[in-house]
C-alpha cells in the first residue's frame, strides 16, 4: 500500500491483493544549499535541543548528517520552476520529474533546515514561496496534482521519460488523469508543516489548500455488518479509502485497505479538513479480518493465519456510529512479540507517518505502539534471521548503478507458511538495507537507530559523502552501494533529524494546524491487542 510510483513497488501493485481478496565524522563544514544559501558553522546557534535519548556528542554527530542532507537539494531543486527533482544519480544523472509526494516531502525539508537554522526563515520562506508560486501553475484538479510533471517545464507527464499529457487527447485511465490519495497525502501534509512553521506564507498555502476535496477518495457507497458488501460489483470493501482517482471518469477500481501503512496520511488529513468520516478510520483493517459473514472473502493467504486478535466495538466521536474492528495482531515467531503488520513489511510504511503525526504520543496503545514495534521487529530479523551486520529494509533504490527502484521489506521469508511478518509475503525481497529506515526509527529506538546509523557509515564508507549525505541502498551481503539520492528518502531524513534534535519540531508544526484534530482524536481512542 505504498506510494504511487513508475517503478516494481507500487501503490496499485501493493494493493492489488487486498482489492481482489477484497564511526561516524563530527559535523562537517556547512555545504552549499539551494540558491547559494549557506548554513551556519559549529553546532553554536543551531537547532538542536536536548531530547530523544541522544547524548550531545550524538546529537552533534547528526547535525552533521543534517547539514550534509541538506546540501543535497542545492542540486535536486530546478533552477527554472523551483521543483524538486526525484533523484540525483550517479555521474550527475538527473531524474527530472516529480510527483505530489516529492512536492510535499521537499517542503518538509525546508522546514527543517529552517527548524535546524541551516537556513534563515526568509531564505526557507523564499524557497517554500518560489516551489508552491511553481504549483500554483501545474495541472491540478481538484486540487490534487497529478501523478508526475517534467521538472524542467511543470508539464503533466504519463510517466517519467513518457508522452507530455497535453497530447492525450482522450480520457484515459491512466497517469495523465491520475490523482493518487497517498500522494496527495503527503503533498497536504507538507502543506499543512509549511502554514505553521512559515507563518507570513499562510496565504499562499491556503490558497492550495482551499480546492482539495479528499472526499472524492472516499468510498461512501453502502455499508453493511460484514467485511464487504456483497451486492456490489467484486463484493468490495465500503467506507474505506479508493487508491486514487481518475479525473473525469472515477475513483481507482481499488482500495488501501490495510489503515497501518503510508496511505494513512490521506485520511488523517481528510478527515482533519472534514471531507472524509471517521467511518474511514474504522472501516480500514487493521490486519486483514476473519470472515463475518459467508459472502466474506478468505483472507487466509496473509502472513499469519489465523489471525489472533479479537473484535471491539468503537463508537465514533463526529457521527455517534458504532464501529466493530477486527483489532488483530501478528506475533514474532518463538517470541511474544506482538507487532500490526504493514502490507509489505516496508519500514516506511509503518513509520513515515510519525514523522509529522505524533502517533507516538497520542496514539500510546495503538499505533504509537505498532510504530515501535516495527522498529523492533525489522532490528530483530535482518539480524538474526538474515545475519545482516545493519538493519533497516524499506523501499529505495537498487544497491548497484541501474537507477532501479525496489520493494524491500521484512516480510519473514526465511519463516516457515503461515509465519510471515507482513499481510502480503510476496510483494517484496529482503536483499538490500536504506539509510532513511533507520532515521524513521529515531523517533522510537533512538540509541540503536543511531548505532546501526554509524554502523552504515564505518562498515560501508562509500554509502556517504559530506555533498549530500547518505546515498539511498547497499546491499549488506556484497556491500554494494546504489549512488543515487532520492528526494523522498533525503527529506524523510531530514524530518527525521528536525523531530530528533529539535524536540519534534515536525511533529509540533502539524499538532499546531487545526486539521490534526482528527488524528489526535482518533489516535487517542484506540486500544489495539498489542503490548
Amino acid at each position: 500500500m505504498g506510494l504511487h510510483r513508475p517503478r516494481a513497488y507500487s501503490s496499485i501493485a501493493l494493493v492489488a491483493v487486498t482489492t481482489i481478496a477484497v564511526a561516524v565524522a563530527v559535523a562537517q563544514p556547512a555545504g552549499a544549499q539551494p540558491g547559494g544559501l549557506s548554513g551556519p558553522g559549529g553546532l553554536s546557534g543551531s537547532g538542536i535541543s536536548a531530547g530523544a535519548g541522544l547524548s550531545f556528542q550524538q546529537r552533534a554527530v547528526l547535525y552533521g548528517i543534517a547539514r550534509d542532507t541538506w546540501s543535497f537539494y542545492a542540486g535536486d531543486v530546478d533552477p527554472t520552476t523551483h521543483l524538486p527533482l526525484d533523484n540525483i544519480g550517479p555521474d550527475g544523472t538527473r531524474g527530472a520529474y516529480t510527483s505530489a509526494a516529492n512536492i510535499g516531502v521537499y517542503l518538509w525539508a525546508v522546514v527543517a533546515a529552517n527548524d535546524l537554522r541551516l537556513i534563515t526563515q526568509r531564505q526557507a520562506e523564499s524557497l517554500v514561496s518560489a516551489t508552491l508560486t511553481e504549483v500554483k501553475t501545474l495541472q491540478r484538479a481538484d486540487g490534487f496534482l497529478l501523478q508526475w510533471y517534467d521538472t524542467t517545464t511543470g508539464h503533466a507527464i504519463r510517466n517519467p521519460g513518457d508522452i507530455d499529457c497535453a497530447t492525450e487527447t482522450t480520457p484515459t485511465l491512466d497517469n495523465c488523469s491520475f490523482l493518487s490519495a497517498v500522494d496527495n497525502g503527503w503533498y497536504a501534509s507538507g502543506l499543512v508543516v509549511a502554514r505553521q512553521a512559515l507563518p507570513r506564507l499562510a496565504p499562499l498555502v491556503n490558497s492550495l489548500i482551499a480546492p482539495m476535496d479528499f472526499s472524492i477518495f472516499y468510498d461512501n457507497r453502502a455499508q453493511t455488518n460484514c467485511n464487504t458488501n456483497p451486492a456490489i460489483t467484486g463484493n468490495q470493501p465500503t467506507g474505506q479509502m479508493y487508491g486514487g482517482y481518475y479525473v473525469g471518469q472515477g475513483p481507482a477500481a481499488y482500495h488501501n485497505g490495510a489503515l497501518y501503512s503510508d496511505p494513512r496520511i490521506a485520511m488523517y488529513v481528510g478527515m482533519g479538513l472534514h471531507q472524509m468520516p471517521g467511518d474511514v478510520w474504522w472501516r480500514t483493517w487493521r490486519t486483514l479480518p476473519p470472515a463475518q459473514c459467508a459472502t466474506d472473502p478468505d483472507f487466509s493467504w496473509q502472513g499469519q493465519w489465523p489471525a489472533v486478535g479479537y473484535w471491539q466495538t468503537y463508537r465514533d466521536p463526529q457521527s455517534g456510529k458504532s464501529f466493530r474492528v477486527w483489532e488483530g495482531h501478528y506475533t514474532y515467531p518463538g517470541t511474544s512479540l506482538t507487532y500490526i503488520p504493514t502490507f509489505a513489511g516496508g519500514m516506511f510504511e509503518g513509520l513515515m507517518a510519525n514523522e509529522v503525526v505524533p502517533e507516538t504520543t497520542w496514539g500510546p496503545r495503538g499505533f504509537g505502539l505498532a510504530d515501535l514495534r516495527t522498529a523492533q521487529v525489522q532490528i530483530k530479523y535482518a539480524t538474526e534471521q538474515l545475519h545482516f551486520p545493519v538493519w533497516g529494509l524499506s523501499p529505495s533504490s537498487t544497491a548497484d548503478d541501474t537507477g532501479g527502484y525496489g520493494g524491500f521489506g521484512v516480510e519473514g521469508l526465511t519463516f516457515p507458511a503461515e509465519q510471515g511478518l507482513s499481510q502480503c509475503t510476496t510483494c517484496a525481497t529482503e536483499t538490500t538495507v536504506t539509510p532513511h529506515a533507520s532515521f524513521l526509527a529515531l523517533s522510537v529506538v533512538p540509541q540503536q537507530a543511531y548505532a546501526n546509523i554509524a554502523k552504515l557509515r564505518t562498515l560501508y564508507p562509500d554509502i556517504y559523502t559530506s555533498a549530500g549525505g547518505f546515498y539511498d541502498a547497499v546491499n549488506p551481503t556484497t556491500s554494494a552501494v546504489g549512488h543515487r539520492r532520492l528526494v523522498l528518502d533525503q527529506s524523510m531524513i531530514m524530518a527525521s533529524l528536525d523531530n530528533a534534535l529539535n524536540g519534534n519540531a515536525m511533529q509540533r508544526h502539524f499538532a499546531q494546524d487545526p486539521a490534526s484534530w482528527a488524528a489526535h482524536t482518533y489516535l487517542s481512542m484506540e486500544t489495539m491487542s498489542i503490548n
